[in-house]
């Protein structure tokens, strides 16, 4: 089910980031606080190009440090395990995108305690993961916050399969309710009416840029998760990196004008990590068609990721402090 990386690491101890992720399939479940994996599923139009980014993403961690000094935290207290890459079929995209659900059905059944973070990739994958989750808790009901400018809702029974429909086909075949999908960063000019529309009847929320700038970011984002975490049993979050402005992401093939800037990106990932009810999570889209992946880019995404784990760290750390706070007022 999956095939080591392209990209691996020797595996010795330190504090850069390839030296305290480990690699190595099949961990102990109670070994592991969060499973990485990769799914080379590519926009690119030629079937035999795979993702770029899953190898990128992990060739930049030397250049990473476990410590984050703005928020005082070491990630190392982290034990973060990145498990390879669903092995696909580049000839047979339906094919591929059956191995990616299966495997996030398989990851959520095996590590149940823990958070699971899927890299790829176009957008198609989310939904093949959201399904695969969808299949391991039938019962339970799953929330999406959707990261992106776009709303990803195209009619597929009209273009067919596509990576730009994984909200559409999700709503359609009932894995997640629209009234439980969350849509931050939309704003200017790259939405269909008719997809607006269309969102709007399945009572999708759709958050602008222009409103969270408003509101703020902080009382946005955790009212947002305020409101979800008394809806659903679990939450998703899908992270596309065309979310980001095009100068902080100027290879991703969808990035815009006016879009999040990479400071408001690690913000919202930073209080998300802190939110327990949060249990998977994707990086996606920095999938160009024709040229190489540039540093900035993979940069960026690998400090997302990261600011994602120091909320996860933070709110380890406040957990511990509030039951130490408890047990001291507690009568022996």
């Amino acid at each position: 089910m999956f095939i080591q990386p392209e990209w691996q690491w020797k595996q010795e101890n330190g504090s850069s980031m390839h030296q305290w992720i480990k690699q190595k399939q099949n961990p102990t479940a109670n070994d592991v606080d969060i499973i990485v994996y990769g799914a080379l599923l590519s926009y690119a139009s030629d079937p035999s190009k795979k993702a770029q980014y899953p190898n990128a993403f992990r060739k930049a961690w030397s250049g990473f440090q476990s410590y984050n000094l703005d928020e005082q935290v070491d990630l190392r207290a982290l034990a973060i395990v990145d498990i390879g890459d669903v092995a696909i079929d580049p000839k047979n995209r339906m094919l591929s995108e059956s191995a990616i659900e299966a495997a996030a059905e398989n990851l959520s059944i095996a590590y149940q305690k823990s958070f699971t973070c899927l890299i790829g990739g176009d957008h198609a994958i989310t939904a093949c993961s959201l399904r695969g989750i969808k299949n391991a808790f039938p019962k339970d009901r799953i929330g999406i916050i959707q990261l992106d400018t776009h709303l990803d809702a195209r009619n597929q029974e009209e273009i067919g399969l596509a990576m730009n429909s994984p909200i559409h086909q999700l709503i359609a075949s009932g894995v997640v309710e629209g009234k439980h999908i969350y849509n931050v960063g939309l704003h200017g000019f790259f939405n269909s009416p008719e997809m607006i529309y269309y969102a709007r009847e399945q009572g999708m929320h759709m958050i602008t840029l222009k409103q969270m700038r408003r509101d703020g970011i902080q009382l946005t984002i955790l009212e947002m998760l305020r409101q979800l975490m008394h809806e659903v049993d679990r939450i998703y979050v899908s992270v596309d990196l065309d979310a980001l402005d095009i100068t902080f992401a100027p290879d991703v093939p969808a990035a815009t004008p006016g879009g999040l800037t990479a400071y408001e990106l690690f913000d919202i990932l930073k209080l998300i990590g802190e939110n327990e009810g949060v249990r998977h999570i994707d990086f996606i889209y920095a999938d160009p068609k024709h040229n190489d992946l540039r540093i900035e880019t993979v940069k960026t995404g690998v400090t997302a990721f990261l600011q994602w784990l120091t909320g996860i760290q933070l709110d380890h750390r406040n957990r511990i402090s509030r039951k130490e706070k408890a047990g001291y007022g507690a009568t022996p």
